[in-house]
């Protein structure tokens, strides 16, 4: 079987989960696959061709996407399968596959219908963005989902898409690449207190990540706690200076809060992790959540809101904490304050418990290792490319 994965990510460049799970997933399907080519975005780089989103020049970053998707179209050499990643490079797998006559897959990630707050980002462009992948799930052989919580938001978002075009593979994790690092001087030399407890945040400025309200929710933590934030890439600049409004308020009403804009080398973050006491969660949408799975697997407890994929991801009272978030709330001012003090006390009763943060860090590296390894996932993944072939050969008659 030939295959080609479409990704905007790969790395050594990636931002954002969708990147994680292409750099996890193609090294594993080329043990089941004869071909597996890779077409992204960026800079070039090894083991992918590359095609830069510079076109037309100044446009906005939607249209200029398109440019890339085009040139990314007719880079893909004949295969029997095209499978695209995120609304980015969805055009490039609609116009291939309608170019050479073969399957497509789409893994949904997220969704555009459910993350409205992009409109910020992208202004018309997310008109565009939501275009794209709504014509990309029409066109799709086969709907990946990332969490059984996924099947759901599918169907409510485009109801055209029949149940048996969506498979359930999950994310995963590399319990190899992220594992216990005993060595300290990383955080260390990010100023961090090791005798003390640490909250630690990793992840993207966006309304996705929520992570406004983990710093509204840690004023209510012990006053000896740690909050420790690696925390970059804002969507725009208004969501940049309202979280650097909130972080101010926060230095200036505790101590021992660190902010770390730069993103870290993955190994740098496995060493934070594996020091830190618990790793918080505050995501208000959240498909299923690779970080999570990258916390756990460095043997440390999560708090999370109970959001999308999450509770499939974290077991409640046994790898974490989940704590009850509604979306359809969102603009209740009291119940939005109501959700922070819980999440701020769900890391209170981890950070004054050590020996049960220890217990539940035990558990959730076991559960990585035993439910989420990127072999098993790959296997899965060529099962529905399979189930793909014989569907557009159906429909071909």
């Amino acid at each position: 079987m030939r295959v080609s994965i479409l990704t905007r990510e790969y790395p050594p460049y990636i931002y954002g989960g969708a990147g994680v799970h292409v750099g996890q997933l193609v090294p594993q399907l080329r043990k089941f696959c004869d071909s597996v080519d890779v077409q992204c975005m960026g800079e070039p780089r090894e083991g992918a061709t590359a095609h830069a989103e510079d076109y037309p020049a100044g446009a906005n970053g939607a249209i200029r996407t398109l440019g890339a998707d085009v040139a990314m179209a007719a880079a893909v050499p004949p295969v029997d399968v095209i499978h695209s990643h995120t609304w980015y490079a969805q055009f490039a797998g609609i116009i291939a596959g309608l170019f050479q006559d073969v399957a497509t897959v789409v893994t949904a990630h997220s969704l555009e219908p459910d993350r409205p707050w992009k409109v910020e980002q992208l202004g018309g462009g997310y008109r565009v963005s939501s275009w794209i992948e709504k014509t990309a799930y029409q066109n799709a052989d086969a709907v990946i989902a990332v969490s059984a919580a996924m099947i759901e938001n599918i169907q409510n978002a485009y109801p055209f898409v029949e149940r048996e075009r969506i498979h359930v593979v999950k994310n995963g994790i590399d319990p190899d690449e992220f594992k216990p690092d005993p060595n300290t001087d990383v955080i260390e030399g990010l100023g961090v207190d090791l005798t003390k407890p640490i909250v630690t945040f990793v992840g993207r400025i966006t309304r996705q990540k929520g992570l406004v309200h983990l710093v509204r929710a840690a004023r209510l933590l012990d006053p000896d706690t740690q909050v420790l934030l690696l925390a970059g890439a804002p969507d725009t600049p208004e969501i940049a200076a309202e979280f650097d409004k909130a972080f101010a308020d926060l230095n200036a009403s505790r101590s021992g809060v660190k902010w770390v804009q730069e993103m870290l080398p993955r190994a740098s973050v496995r060493q934070v992790l594996t020091h830190s006491t618990v790793f918080a969660c505050p995501s208000i949408y959240e498909p299923l959540g690779i970080v999570n799975l990258e916390a756990m697997a460095c043997e440390i407890p999560v708090v999370a809101s109970a959001v999308g994929g999450i509770p499939e991801v974290v077991v409640d009272g046994e790898t974490g904490l989940l704590v009850p978030y509604d979306p359809g709330k969102a603009g209740h001012a009291s119940y939005i304050k109501a959700f922070e003090s819980d999440f701020a006390d769900k890391l209170n009763q981890i950070t004054r418990d050590p020996a049960r943060a220890r217990e539940m860090g035990l558990a959730g590296r076991q559960r990585c290792i035993d439910e989420f390894s990127w072999e098993k996932i790959a296997q899965e993944t060529v099962e529905v490319y399979k189930a793909a072939i014989a569907h557009h050969q159906a429909k071909k008659g």
